[in-house]
C-alpha cells in the first residue's frame, strides 16, 4: 500500500475518533500533540486501524512506536 493511502486512511480514523475537524499527519505526530488522545482513545484508534487495513499488531510492535513515521512505517510492512 501506497504512503499517500496509509496517510489518508490514518488521517480518517484520527478525525473521526477524537472528533476534530481537521487533524495534519507528519511523521513527527504523536498522541501528546494532539487534544484529546488518551491511552483510552489510543486503544480504539488501534483497533480502528487494524479493522480499516485489516492486519493484526504485535504488544512489542505496538510498544515500540513513538509517532506517526514509525505507524505508518509498520503498516506499510503489513500491507505489502
Amino acid at each position: 500500500m501506497q504512503r499517500v493511502e496509509i496517510v489518508e486512511k490514518l488521517q480518517s480514523i484520527l478525525i473521526s475518533v477524537l472528533k476534530l475537524d481537521n487533524v495534519i499527519i507528519n511523521d513527527e505526530l504523536s498522541a501528546a500533540n494532539v487534544d484529546g488522545w488518551d491511552s483510552l482513545t489510543h486503544m480504539v484508534i488501534i483497533t480502528e486501524i487494524e479493522k480499516r487495513f485489516g492486519v493484526q499488531f504485535k504488544l512489542r510492535e505496538l510498544n515500540k512506536l513513538t509517532n506517526m513515521g514509525n505507524l505508518i512505517a509498520l503498516i506499510a510492512s503489513k500491507t505489502n
